[in-house]
């Protein structure tokens, strides 16, 4: 007698259920953040760039307050009250130029925050903007997140120093810092301060102009080589450029690898030459062939400047450069820079492509607002470009310039011609009562990296930056009557002004009276050798002295 009931009922029914493969549903456990449906790691899709846009804020920050730093540092002793070209001089000289020229006129000419300050007292001044500059582009950097307000600031700040520093800033790198630091207002919303502006997503637009900035550099760069010096079209020039034996021919400020580079094979020398040339040439054109072809260029340009900062003291110059480079990449290539995990940036941005992916966001009209700024910006970028690109087509190819007192597209380029001989300017003083007298003993004034005593070894700075110590190196192309800020300079060390004096880093007169007078030799001085020699001596103009009466 079979019982009637659940008791044997349950097994024929989970039988049928096996054989049907149907089971009651088991309640679903809840997403985990940072993890796919299957539960392995979850990776981020390409074609973002919120990852993007805050390497590209830190790194375009950290260069700021490079040259905000370098700035508080120098400006007094070179554009200050007493300094070697005051602002002060150069803005009344300018003023009284254009004096029947409107306000707004001569603003729209050099426009500088100076203009609206009292002029009694420019070191305040500059100082001034040179600590807001600091403070700004410390709190970009350590926190990763701007608006356009902040990003504008540190530009028009920075604009303010290179439009009354003379030749102080006439460095082809303080042009490209202003146009890359233009587009980076645009990276940013208007207002909001955050690292991911959930309704800010980052301009397409934007990220064109930073690639069409780091493909004009390079193609100009590339371009003036080969029509410049002969050497670059017969893989000759490296064997010049990093030269220290007699001594360092190219290189304005060398450092120690130079000259283990310069002692480097023949072959290696040809190596790179032809390496330069694929890179400034070549690889520009991997941004317009899709999306691995772009982060191959961008790789290969972060590369290719990373040697530069090794091999050279080209100040904040390739720091720089590798920040329009960061544009070539996505979210998906940048995602090993951060952390994951719940609630990190790489998580929330996961969860920001899933929400776009699933649904289109309504249009708000500061979004509307912005996106219309932005197609501003990509027509100002194409027509400001034409003269650029003109530029670049010509044979008579002018690299470090710009078109608009804005600075905002310029022409670029390097090293086009390279010397095989180096002149270096000496100053010297002399205590001695007759300064020509055949016993007067000379002493060298030493300079904080510029070439000078032999013995002492070449110095690694970059991406800080002497101004002086540069503006020697060019001084030594040309005579004393083209620079007359260095005979500003001979004065102030004769009265032993300490603010000039604290440009440089031997003052071998510093425990005693100024020099009687102060002269910058002609003749040759003999090899004296470390690492190999820095040597000859001589300047183009010959001999001048300057003795105090």
């Amino acid at each position: 007698m079979r019982p009637d009931g659940p008791t044997m009922a349950a097994p024929e029914e989970s039988l049928r259920r096996r054989k049907t493969g149907y089971s009651h549903p088991e309640p679903e456990s809840p997403p985990v953040p940072g993890r796919d449906p299957a539960g392995s790691p979850a990776h981020l899709h390409a074609g973002t760039f919120w990852l993007t846009r805050i390497v590209l804020l830190k790194a375009l920050a950290f260069v700021y307050f490079v040259a905000f730093l370098v700035a508080f540092h120098q400006n007094k002793q070179l554009i200050g009250d007493r300094g070697l070209l005051p602002c002060r001089v150069f803005l009344k000289n300018f003023q009284q130029y254009f004096q029947d020229k409107t306000s707004w006129e001569v603003f729209s000419y050099m426009p500088t925050i100076l203009w609206l300050t009292d002029w009694s007292d420019t070191n305040s001044t500059l100082d001034s903007l040179a600590l807001l500059g600091l403070g700004i582009s410390s709190f970009v950097l350590i926190t990763g997140c701007a608006n356009m307000l902040l990003m504008a600031a540190l530009w028009g700040l920075y604009m303010s120093l290179v439009n009354v520093g003379h030749v102080w800033y006439s460095f082809g790198w303080e042009s490209q810092l202003l146009e890359t630091g233009f587009l980076g207002i645009f990276l940013c919303p208007l207002w909001t301060l955050s690292r991911l502006p959930q309704h800010t997503p980052t301009s397409r637009i934007v990220l064109w102009g930073f690639r069409w900035l780091i493909f004009r550099i390079m193609l100009g760069a590339g371009l003036i080589k080969i029509r410049g010096d002969r050497c670059w079209r017969d893989l000759t020039c490296m064997d010049f450029h990093y030269e220290v034996s007699a001594p360092c021919r190219t290189q304005p400020v060398p450092n120690p690898v130079a000259y283990y580079l310069h002692h480097s094979p023949w072959w290696f020398h040809r190596f790179e030459t032809l390496s330069n040339h694929f890179i400034e040439l070549l690889v520009p054109f991997f941004l317009f062939l899709g999306r691995r072809a772009c982060i191959i260029h961008g790789a290969l340009q972060i590369l290719f400047q990373a040697i530069l900062i090794v091999s050279g003291n080209l100040s904040f110059l390739n720091w720089l450069t590798m920040v329009p480079s960061l544009a070539c990449f996505d979210d998906a290539t940048l995602g090993f820079l951060f952390p994951s995990g719940p609630g990190s940036l790489k998580d929330r941005v996961l969860q920001m492509q899933r929400e776009i992916r699933g649904a289109r966001p309504k249009p708000r009209f500061g979004s509307v607002v912005r996106r219309a700024a932005n197609v501003s910006l990509g027509i100002l970028l194409a027509w400001l470009s034409v003269p650029v690109v003109l530029n670049l087509l010509s044979s008579r190819q002018v690299m470090n310039t710009h078109f608009n007192s804005l600075h905002i597209v310029n022409t670029y380029g390097a090293f086009g011609s390279i010397t095989k001989e180096r002149t270096e300017v000496i100053l010297q003083g002399t205590a001695s009562p007759n300064a020509s007298a055949p016993d007067a003993v000379w002493e060298d004034y030493e300079f904080k990296c510029k070439p000078g005593d032999p013995s002492r070894r070449p110095c690694l700075i970059s991406p800080y930056h002497y101004r002086l110590d540069w503006l020697m190196w060019f001084a030594a192309f040309q005579t004393y009557e083209h620079n007359d800020w260095i005979l500003h300079l001979a004065g102030k060390l004769l009265a032993s002004d300490a603010e000039a004096l604290s440009l440089l880093a031997h003052n071998p007169f510093a425990s005693r009276p100024p020099p009687s007078s102060l002269q910058s030799p002609s003749a040759p001085t003999p090899d004296r050798g470390l690492l190999g020699a820095w040597g000859p001596w001589s300047w183009p103009g010959g001999r001048f002295a300057i003795v105090r009466s």
